[in-house]
């Protein structure tokens, strides 16, 4: 009985892992056919000040050919930061201190390896849904699988809200250390959603969202400075 238990999990966690490798692989290759390296000096200065804060010879920061407002990394140390972003800040909408924020955040991701970490998230996903499936289902014959479905996922959304706080967290650090500080990192979010067209008052509640809201962004980074800076 427990080998017939074992069997699908084992497959459950395989296929997990296969299809993260995949999906590593294939946004590595698009990344590489869409990007090229960054030619914006101020930005470029930018990253040089991050680069010595974290005493490394370089942050390589590329752009990439997509018209979304949004800045992305590699787990090989590589910042992303698409072509709609520079768009915005060649309009004068985000300074080079508001991008170097968003250059921060995305070191932080990598950092704290949360690409790494939500591959096994997602192996970890895939094989606890298979077990509450094999329970539920039996208890729920059809409303339990989507029951067990939904709970995944708001798992998931929890975790990624995690992370991004985390990287939030690892990016006003570098910030302050540079000596940028965190007010772009806060005045970024606080135009954030009109730089992306996104109206944060319609957003669902923010139990499910991927990324926290940015008043509870600023509010973190706020609470941050307090313990950091107490002349803040």
């Amino acid at each position: 009985m427990i080998r017939l238990l074992l069997i699908p999990l084992l497959i459950a966690a395989a296929t997990a892992w296969v299809m993260a490798r995949v999906s590593l692989y294939r946004s590595r290759q698009a990344l590489n056919a869409q990007s090229a390296p960054l030619r914006h000096p101020p930005i470029l200065l930018q990253a040089e000040r991050l680069a010595r804060a974290l005493d490394m010879p370089e942050v390589k920061v590329m752009e990439l050919r997509r018209d979304e407002v949004n800045g992305l990394a590699d787990g090989d140390g590589r910042i992303f930061l698409t072509s709609g972003f520079l768009r915005k800040f060649g309009a004068g909408e985000v300074s080079a201190e508001e991008i170097a924020s968003v250059i921060a955040h995305e070191l932080g991701h990598v950092a704290h390896g949360h690409a790494r970490r939500r591959s096994r998230d997602v192996m970890g996903q895939q094989t606890a849904l298979m077990m509450v499936n094999m329970v539920v289902a039996r208890a729920l014959p059809f409303i339990g699988p989507w029951i067990a479905a939904r709970l995944a996922t708001a798992l998931m959304l929890k975790l990624s809200r995690r992370d991004e706080f985390e990287a939030d967290a690892w990016a006003s650090a570098l910030l302050i250390k540079a000596g940028i500080g965190t007010g772009p990192q806060k005045s970024l979010f606080r135009k954030l959603g009109a730089l992306t067209g996104q109206n944060e008052a319609a957003l669902p509640p923010a139990w499910l969202l991927s990324h926290p809201r940015s008043e509870d962004r600023i509010a973190a980074i706020e609470a941050n400075e307090k313990r950091w800076l107490p002349e803040v």
